[in-house]
């Protein structure tokens, strides 16, 4: 699993995962994503085109780290999930707790119109 981090023009921190998260992928990604973001108030998309699979521990990851950066003040969401990954977080959920957009550029959009109105 990887991870890669890059920040946008617009202020956004596009946060981009790679790879299967699983127990193996999911607990190296856990501790890098946490340390990317824990400490920080962002405006974060975590882009998860690359991401051919998802378990309970990727969940776990991506709702801590959101919920993390709703008490800073800040927020996440999701983009471009593979059909897949699209189907687990929407059967688990998530779709209710992270907001999902269908690719990086809309993410960023909601963010920024989301920011202008606190």
């Amino acid at each position: 699993m990887d991870l890669r981090s890059e920040q946008l023009a617009d202020g956004v921190e596009k946060i981009s995962l790679v790879g299967r998260m699983d127990s193996i992928g999911g607990h190296d990604i856990n501790v890098r994503l946490s340390a990317l973001v824990a400490n920080r108030k962002l405006l974060a998309v975590v882009d998860l085109s690359e991401v051919s699979f998802l378990a309970s521990i990727g969940i776990r990851t991506l709702v801590v780290n959101a919920r993390a950066q709703s008490m800073r003040g800040g927020v996440m969401a999701l983009a471009s999930p593979q059909p897949l990954v699209a189907e687990v977080l929407k059967m688990a959920g998530i779709d209710t707790i992270i907001p999902v957009y269908p690719d990086v550029d809309t993410a960023c959009s909601a963010l920024m119109a989301g920011a202008g109105s606190r």
